[in-house]
């Protein structure tokens, strides 16, 4: 199979980059090349911009792919540029065309379902946030939504055979954003572990290569041409739950701290830093769907959170994120001021 990936190696393209070249297919990345990647002679490299103006045609042009994964498309302009590549329009080719969504697409979806299956798509969307600190999430749930429509209305008017795979916040070893490592810093420097409102929130998430695996199977699948699928995780723990877990494997006490979530910014920190399973903006999704059409598992909770810990202890970076080494002081502050 020769596959096109567009954009989104750090993460989980890396990981559906690998698995595909370890089952024999020839692998093409389109990205920047700003960010450097282990697969030497295993795959060939197209460089350019997606977003800029004729990059990506020039990339491919006259070129076809048995499939290609879009983790790159952020507006309905992209998805329906990759239409009319892939399409043929102007010379390129794609036997499946798969499109990296969001559950985002649910939360900006007014009176939408929790957790959320596919067929909760349709509906009126919500206005634009007037909160600044929402609006980016809004407009990234918008966005999205955009070129799902698109796809969508590529299958129908023209048999296009995309498919749109929707996930929720993405765990893995090699999480750019650093999220777990933030909890688990935090655990083993022995300070307390603010949790917005006790951490009672739930959370449904799914771990990166139970993601990657899942579209390397799908690849092809005429079944899911003009189709949507959701992928994520059964388990639906607090995340107090979760942060106890990874305490638990660390082998140390959990010192969580429940904080009013007023109290945080008020603080002068950032509350998607000090715990980011926290935020309002986490989608909750149901698989069944994918359970019962693609056979989709998913690794228990517990099991690849064990891996996340382990890979951390094993080579942990030399530099604390951004939101731990920045915001640390202002947490046990606010902590100690509440205890008080």
């Amino acid at each position: 199979m020769n596959v096109l990936l567009i954009g989104g190696t750090r993460f989980v393209g890396y990981l559906l980059a690998w698995r595909l070249v370890a089952a024999g297919a020839r692998v093409t990345l389109f990205n920047r090349g700003t960010i450097a990647d282990p697969f030497g002679d295993a795959v060939e490299r197209l460089r350019g911009d997606r977003t800029a103006p004729g990059e990506l045609e020039r990339a491919v042009a006259g070129r076809s792919f048995d499939a290609v994964v879009d983790f790159a498309a952020y507006y309905g302009e992209d998805v329906r540029r990759a239409v009319d590549l892939f399409g043929g329009a102007r010379g390129g080719r794609a036997g499946h065309y798969v499109f990296i969504s969001t559950g985002q697409v649910y939360l900006v979806r007014e009176g939408c379902p929790w957790p959320a299956r596919e067929e909760d798509y349709d509906g009126p969307v919500m206005a634009a946030a007037p909160d600044p600190g929402d609006h980016a999430s809004w407009d990234y749930g918008i966005g999205k939504r955009q070129c799902e429509d698109a796809l969508t209305a590529a299958f129908r008017e023209a048999g296009f055979p995309g498919t749109s795979i929707r996930i929720p916040m993405v765990n893995g070893e090699r999480d750019p954003y650093r999220r777990i490592e933030g909890y688990l810093r935090r655990i083993l420097d022995g300070g307390p572990v603010l949790l917005p409102d006790g951490g009672t929130r739930r959370a449904r998430h799914v771990y990166g290569a139970d993601v990657a695996r899942a579209i390397a199977r799908l690849l092809g699948d005429r079944r899911t041409f003009g189709r949507a699928y959701n992928l994520s995780q059964d388990e639906t723990p607090t995340v107090a739950e979760i942060v106890t877990a990874l305490a638990d494997l660390l082998g140390a006490p959990a010192r969580l701290v429940a904080v009013p979530s007023d109290r945080i910014p008020a603080a002068g920190l950032d509350p998607r830093q000090v715990s980011p399973f926290s935020g309002r903006w986490m989608s909750m999704l149901d698989p069944t769907l994918a359970k019962r059409e693609l056979a989709f598992t998913h690794e228990p909770l517990r099991a690849y959170l064990d891996k996340i810990v382990t890979s951390f202890l094993a080579a942990p970076p030399p530099s604390a994120p951004e939101g731990y080494a920045g915001g640390r002081a202002a947490e046990i502050a606010l902590a100690r001021s509440l205890a008080s």
